[in-house]
């Protein structure tokens, strides 16, 4: 069974089915809906993000909330156009991104640098974001696990230092939201 099993899992990828690869599944962490499953555009994005990280930077997208995969997945498409064609990054600019449908998207992943800060924090840095706007409501209780779950992940496999801290993201739209700010401060890591 479990030789038909490997057989099959080999063959996805002849099949037109997305291979099962660090970027989008790790033995013990949450499912990750990988780039091709939310109809991303290609990546242009080439410098590696060095693992594991120190800070991981939460912020909220100031857009529209999703709390189905079929609207966080079309969220995920306005959101990287947008970031793309419009204002010219080489993709989405967050490593994951939560929808209140609790699922966790990948943007650039475990391990492509995200251009969610400064070029300095950038570098050093995962960014999550939680889709939609979080100024006057906290994300849903479904989202904050999924927060909660990735991060355990990626301190599980390496890409998150055993110290690692959590900081909201600040820049001029008032990134992270005063409802989401008050969420991370409650996390154990969290840093002023």
């Amino acid at each position: 069974m479990a030789h038909w099993l490997l057989l099959l899992l080999t063959a996805l990828p002849a099949l037109g089915q997305n291979p099962l690869t660090p970027e989008n599944m790790l033995p013990g962490c949450p499912d990750i809906v990988s780039k091709s499953e939310w109809g991303a555009l290609s990546s242009n994005c080439v410098r590696p993000l060095n693992l594991p990280v120190e800070i991981v930077l939460v912020s909220h997208t100031a857009s529209d909330p999703c709390f189905s995969p079929a609207d966080c997945e079309q969220q995920m498409r306005l959101l990287q156009r947008d970031h793309v064609q419009i204002r010219g990054f080489c993709d989405i600019v967050y490593n994951f991104l939560i929808g209140e449908d609790g699922l966790i998207y990948e943007g650039r992943g475990w391990s492509t640098q995200g251009a969610h800060s400064s070029a300095a924090l950038n570098s050093i840095s995962l960014g999550i974001s939680f889709i939609g706007n979080f100024q006057n409501r906290s994300p849903n209780s479904r989202a904050l696990r999924a927060m909660q779950s990735l991060l355990r992940c990626g301190l599980q496999h390496g890409a998150l230092a055993s110290q690692y801290i959590i900081r909201g993201e600040q820049g001029a739209l008032d990134f992270p939201a005063n409802r989401l700010y008050g969420e991370l401060r409650k996390l154990p890591r969290y840093r002023e």
